[in-house]
C-alpha cells in the first residue's frame, strides 16, 4: 500500500479545513441576512397595518362629519321657495357623498381627500345659507314691524281724521247754526178799516198785521231777507191774497200768506207783513207761523169773537 505524502495530507485537511469555515460564514450571513429580512418585513408588515388603522380611523371621522352634515341639513329649513329648491339640490348631494365614502376602501387616500375638500365645499355652502335665510328673516321681521307700524300710523291718522272731521262739522253746524237769523216779538194783531184801531170782533176786521223783530246776529250772512207768514184761521185753512206767493223750505213748498224783503245787515230789524184782502173773518183762534227759507222764526196767536 502506498504511503500518501505527509505535506499533500496536510494541504488537504487545510484546504477542508478553510473552505468548511468559508461555509459556516456564508451559512451565518444568510442567517443574519434571513433575520434581517424577517426583521424588516416585520416592521413593513406593523407599519402597514398602522396605517391602515389610521386611514379606517380618518374613514370613520370623514363619514360621523357627513352623517352630522347631512343631520344639519335636514334641519335647516326656510320660509322662501327658491331656497327649499337649492337645500334640496345641496341634501341631494350630500346622500350621494355620504354613500361613495362609505363604498370607498380606507387607503385609497386620494379619493379621501378629495371627499374632504367636497365636505369642506358642502359646510362652506350651508354656512352660506344660514346667512342668506338669517338676512331675510330679519329683513321679513323688519319689514313686518314696518308694516304694523304703518298700519299703526294708519290707523292713529284715520282716527283723528275722523276726529278732524267730526271737530269741523261739529264747528260747522255750530257756526251754521248760529248763522241762522232768528226772530223775537213775533205777534198777530187784527185791525179794522175805518179807525185803524185793533180789534177782537171778528165783523170788524178788514187785516191783519204781524209784527216781528230780526235779531242782531254777526255770524249771520248780510243782504237782502225775505220773511214769509202763514195765517190759519179757526179750521186751519191758510188765507191767502189775492197775491198767491211760495217758498222752498227744507226741500218742500210752502203756501205764504204774505212776505216782506228787508235788508239785513247784522243789526236789529223790526218789520211788519199785513194780510189784507180777506174777504171774511170768523170767530175763534188765528195762528200765524213766520219763516224765510233758512229757519222757522216762530209763531203767535189771536182770539177773534
Amino acid at each position: 500500500m502506498e504511503e500518501k505524502d505527509p505535506i499533500l495530507e496536510r494541504r488537504e485537511r487545510e484546504a477542508q479545513a478553510s473552505k468548511e469555515k468559508t461555509l459556516r460564514g456564508v451559512m451565518i450571513a444568510m442567517i443574519v441576512v434571513a433575520v434581517a429580512l424577517g426583521g424588516v418585513l416585520y416592521w413593513v408588515w406593523k407599519e402597514k397595518s398602522t396605517l391602515v388603522s389610521e386611514l379606517e380611523v380618518e374613514k370613520q371621522e370623514l363619514t360621523a362629519q357627513m352623517e352630522n352634515l347631512q343631520q344639519d341639513y335636514a334641519t335647516l329649513s326656510s320660509d322662501y321657495d327658491s331656497i327649499n329648491s337649492q337645500l334640496d339640490t345641496s341634501r341631494a348631494e350630500v346622500a350621494q357623498l355620504l354613500e361613495r365614502i362609505k363604498q370607498t376602501d380606507a387607503t385609497n387616500r386620494a379619493k379621501m381627500r378629495q371627499y374632504e375638500k367636497e365636505l369642506g365645499t358642502l359646510r362652506t355652502i350651508m354656512r352660506g345659507y344660514i346667512t342668506q335665510i338669517d338676512s331675510l328673516n330679519t329683513l321679513n321681521h323688519k319689514l313686518t314691524a314696518d308694516a304694523a307700524a304703518a298700519r299703526r300710523e294708519a290707523a292713529e291718522s284715520r282716527r283723528a281724521n275722523e276726529e278732524l272731521t267730526a271737530q269741523v262739522e261739529n264747528l260747522a253746524g255750530q257756526v251754521a247754526a248760529g248763522s241762522v237769523i232768528k226772530a223775537r216779538g213775533i205777534s198777530l194783531k187784527a185791525y179794522g178799516n175805518s179807525d185803524n184801531k185793533t180789534t177782537d170782533r171778528s165783523s170788524r176786521v178788514k187785516r191783519l198785521l204781524t209784527t216781528l223783530s230780526l235779531v242782531e246776529n254777526e255770524l249771520a250772512p248780510r243782504g237782502p231777507v225775505r220773511v214769509y207768514i202763514i195765517v190759519r184761521d179757526p179750521d186751519g185753512i191758510i188765507l191767502t191774497n189775492s197775491v198767491r206767493t211760495s217758498f222752498e223750505f227744507k226741500g218742500e213748498t210752502k203756501v205764504a200768506s204774505a212776505s216782506r224783503e228787508v235788508d239785513y245787515e247784522g243789526a236789529e230789524v223790526d218789520l211788519a207783513i199785513y194780510l189784507n184782502d180777506i174777504d171774511q173773518y170768523v170767530k175763534g183762534i188765528y195762528t200765524v207761523e213766520v219763516f224765510t227759507e233758512q229757519a222757522r222764526l216762530g209763531s203767535a196767536e189771536l182770539m177773534l169773537r
